[in-house]
């Protein structure tokens, strides 16, 4: 059972104003997997993040939200992995994907953090790399001095329609994502 998946983190910022911002489809997608599973995320003060269960085919996985910024996201994510003894390589990670197209969208195990804030605060306060990640392509808008701004902006009505197909996609090989049939999400995925 060690490649079963315990923990499943959703990067974002919190607040209304980011909610449908590109920055935010880790939330995107841990939410719709919460309303799937009927379950509803909890704000957890002491590890200042939202949190639900869900079961899925008698997996039971945790969902986290950090609630700390994308820039923080390290803290909860090791508090709680920390707590439960939750290894890196039962966690998976759901975070935008400047090097991906709207629309696409892929599984990976370990790497760096490509200049990503979250992921780069996850691996520090982690010390490794190995997680799971489930990287959710927002595109790019050309210039790496316009990255801060377009993450931080709605997609176009087509390019959320495309974000929302992808995460449709996901949200089909969780099922083999939690219950450690990584090989088997992957094909069906790419």
């Amino acid at each position: 059972m060690s490649n079963t998946i315990l923990l499943i983190v959703g990067l974002g910022n919190p607040g209304t104003q980011y909610q449908q911002t590109r920055h935010n489809t880790g939330f995107w997608f841990v939410d719709e997997l919460a309303r799937q599973y009927n379950s509803q995320f909890q704000f957890d003060k002491k590890y200042n993040a939202e949190i639900c269960q869900i079961d899925v085919a008698g997996c039971k996985t945790t969902l986290l939200k950090p609630m700390t910024f994308m820039n923080l996201s390290g803290q909860p994510v090791a508090a709680w992995a920390n707590f439960y003894k939750i290894p890196p390589e039962q966690i998976l990670v759901a975070h935008d994907e400047l090097d991906f197209e709207p629309g696409k969208i892929k599984l990976k195990r370990g790497g760096g953090h490509g200049g990503h804030n979250g992921l780069r605060d996850i691996i520090s306060k982690f010390g490794r790399k190995d997680f799971l990640r489930l990287r959710i392509g927002i595109g790019h808008p050309g210039h790496s001095s316009q990255v801060s701004n377009y993450v931080l902006g709605k997609p176009s009505p087509d390019d959320k329609i495309s974000i929302i197909n992808s995460l449709d996609a996901a949200l089909q090989v969780t099922p083999d994502l939690i219950q450690g049939e990584l090989q088997n999400a992957m094909q069906n995925l790419h």
